[in-house]
């Protein structure tokens, strides 16, 4: 059942493990509820645990950003709801993040692109209905995909994915110009994730509290804004 406190919701999608789970946990801290996906299928997530902590907060939709039909579904389910915050955290890499983009293969291409790129933006077209007026719009971008900051390479098909989906937000929100709505694209850090992989230098507990602090100071702030978890602003 939908929530019923006046505390502000937060919906988060891709929440059910690493940094989605991370979030929702970190907003629940603060007093917000908050509405998580995860994938299909009966496997109990670590979102799962939030909700059973957290009895009336959390609230648990399925959706594979992969899968428009399952967007689609999602949207019809939330006809009549108003978001606060809507965060779209998603992310995947080729199994060798080492080959160059000559070396990667057309299938891995089109996975991490539809992944990285495609799906999130797919789900702000379709979601961002929901969102209040003076709310806001945040993507889990990356600090590789600033082409600024890319001086040494390395993981290529995922760098460029990342600064695909900047400028696919960038097209956003020229296309949104005079909104009042807060857009953030946010870089995590480099994290000790399944994705991130164990040389990380930081943990999920090190840079999630930060990350949603100065995601919601952006609060209020209307336009796009490229910055890391400490609030740095990130060179494009």
């Amino acid at each position: 059942m939908p929530t019923t406190s006046i505390s502000p919701t937060v919906l988060i999608i891709g929440a059910s493990r690493g940094l989605g789970h991370a979030m929702a946990a970190e907003f629940l801290k603060k007093g917000w509820n908050v509405v998580g996906t995860a994938r299909g299928g009966t496997t109990r997530t670590l979102l799962h645990d939030l909700a059973d902590e957290c009895p009336g907060r959390v609230e648990i939709e399925v959706l594979d950003i992969c899968e428009p039909d399952q967007l689609a579904e999602l949207s019809r389910r939330l006809s009549g709801r108003v978001f606060d915050i809507l965060f779209v955290n998603a992310g995947t890499t080729n199994r060798d993040p080492t080959q160059t983009i000559g070396e990667v293969s057309t299938e891995e291409f089109i996975q991490v692109m539809i992944t990285n790129s495609l799906s999130p933006m797919r789900v702000i077209e379709n979601l961002e209905q929901y969102v209040s007026s003076t709310g806001m719009i945040g993507v889990m971008s990356s600090g590789q995909g600033s082409i600024g900051n890319n001086e040494k390479g390395g993981r290529e098909l995922y760098r460029g994915s990342k600064a695909a989906l900047n400028m696919f937000m960038r097209s956003f929100a020229a296309r949104h110009a005079g909104s009042s709505r807060a857009l953030v694209l946010m870089a995590p850090g480099w994290i000790r994730t399944a994705l991130g992989g164990s040389d990380a230098p930081f943990t999920i507990e090190e840079n999630v509290p930060s990350l949603v602090n100065n995601l919601l100071a952006k609060q209020g702030a209307p336009g796009l804004q490229y910055i890391d978890y400490l609030g740095r602003t990130v060179p494009w």
